[in-house]
């Protein structure tokens, strides 16, 4: 068991605090105190982590505040299923509340350790809480503001009156006499004052009832980044062997499903003599390397390791791989093929040596590991690619609009690598234009996390298109 007393006893966060959770909308001022099991403490982390990276994709994708919404609302039931009090009566609320106490503070340590990953963590998590503060009920939202004891001032009627020009040229959209307005330091809505959506006078911002999420995410961030602060500065002293690698190496952590050969793939057979028909269906570096393949008649190890696990993921049996592999190989001797290559290729399907059954490999693994050299064909294209070449080769494989291509290069430049894959997938599989117009809004798909992930759900979308079109 780990005792989530002592991890925020060594980072200097203790409270005592009621165990119950009379709210769905949380600040996170109190730490939770109680044992969990190791299992617990793992995945409480990682389900909360599906749903921070899902907002990153989705706001990097473009998405609207609506579709962001509707997509996370679906992740959440997922992994992370909050309810309202309202209405919630047919589900755990303690549960639900108790786990997205324990995974926010979870991750609160792992990502407390640098400036960068304490950024992401506070924009993640302030995107997650404006969520779900707009989609809680007016009553429900109010108790908890009041239970907070914010204290932020009310604008009097008499003053509301005399400044009534003022604050409805500032907010033409509202109803100024049903309104009721805060008066607080204009650094608390910053994101109001860049978008000139509050009336400002002597460093003090007028905020009227409708936007009060504002306010609210403010104060959010402003608890959170101060957290984060003391959490930093006492996480050295941490020394719990059973969570630190989990808390270290977190953010680089492969969230998605483990991919295995087996016969009941999602095409009906894979043969030596079908790959070339389904590389429509390839992510870009499994299109590269079998472009590159059928160009150069070879591939070094690591890009035939690469290539080689993703063939196996799809259904390609060790007898057709093979065959594959040979005939590609075409320029060398049968007996040259059989020394150098087949033993690894058996290899790979756990046939020899300590016969280990390997899987294909996520994207994380290609990304973060072996880097291509000269002559090398293995890696991803939107890390390993130069921006020339990968303007060239996204022209190539149908990304055809100026637009498109700017968006996902401005996600590359974010380093930001399997958003890019999957924007890629939106648009070269026609659902970009889409959900740009709405169509798909509640239809977000998740990011890519692996090649095979790439190739089934590129599978499954002909399938679905196919049967709509012989309707």
């Amino acid at each position: 068991m780990i005792s989530i007393r002592t991890i925020v006893s060594e980072t200097g966060e203790v409270k005592n605090h009621n165990q119950k959770y009379p709210y769905r909308l949380n600040f996170y001022s109190i730490p939770p105190i109680e044992e969990i099991t190791t299992e617990e403490f793992e995945v409480f982390a990682l389900d909360r982590l599906q749903v921070l990276k899902a907002i990153e994709s989705a706001s990097l994708r473009s998405r609207t505040e609506l579709q962001v919404a509707d997509h996370i609302r679906d992740i959440s039931n997922q992994y992370l299923p909050l309810h309202s009090t309202d209405g919630g009566k047919n589900y755990p609320l303690e549960q639900e509340r108790r786990k997205d106490h324990i995974s926010h503070f979870i991750l609160r340590l792992a990502y407390c350790r640098t400036e960068e990953l304490r950024k992401w963590f506070i924009k993640q998590e302030c995107a997650l809480f404006r969520i779900r503060f707009i989609e809680e009920n007016k009553e429900e939202r109010q108790a908890f503001l009041n239970n907070e004891r914010l204290n932020w001032n009310d604008l009097s009627q008499n003053e509301k009156e005399s400044m009534k020009n003022e604050l409805s040229h500032a907010n033409p959209h509202i109803k100024f006499n049903d309104e009721t307005f805060f008066i607080v330091d204009f650094e608390q809505v910053l994101d109001l004052v860049s978008r000139r959506a509050v009336y400002i006078k002597a460093g003090k911002a007028y905020v009227p009832t409708s936007e009060q999420v504002t306010l609210v995410v403010g104060e959010f961030r402003k608890r959170l980044s101060a957290a984060l602060n003391l959490a930093s500065r006492a996480f050295p002293s941490i020394d719990d062997e059973r969570i630190l690698p989990l808390l270290n190496n977190i953010n680089q952590q492969y969230l998605g499903k483990t991919y295995v050969y087996n016969n009941n793939t999602i095409v009906d057979k894979v043969t030596a003599d079908n790959v070339d028909q389904m590389v429509g269906h390839f992510p870009l570096c499994m299109q590269h390397m079998h472009i590159k393949l059928r160009e150069l008649h070879h591939l070094k190890h690591f890009a035939r390791m690469q290539y080689g696990l993703f063939l196996k993921g799809i259904g390609l049996t060790v007898e057709e791989a093979l065959i594959f592999w040979r005939k590609s190989f075409s320029s060398i001797t049968d007996e040259k093929f059989q020394k150098e290559y087949a033993y690894n290729i058996r290899h790979s399907y756990g046939m020899e040596g300590k016969r280990q059954d390997y899987s294909p490999l996520n994207c994380n693994s290609i990304i973060m590991n072996k880097q291509p050299g000269p002559g090398d064909q293995h890696g991803c294209p939107f890390k390993h690619f130069s921006e020339d070449n990968l303007k060239v080769f996204l022209t190539q494989t149908g990304v055809k609009k100026d637009e498109h291509l700017k968006a996902i290069l401005d996600i590359v430049k974010g380093k930001h690598y399997q958003v890019a894959c999957t924007k890629y997938f939106e648009i070269t599989k026609c659902l970009e234009d889409s959900i740009s117009r709405g169509d798909d809004e509640r239809h977000l798909m998740e990011t890519i996390k692996h090649p095979n992930n790439y190739f089934e759900q590129s599978v499954k979308l002909s399938k679905i298109n196919n049967s709509q079109n012989s309707k």
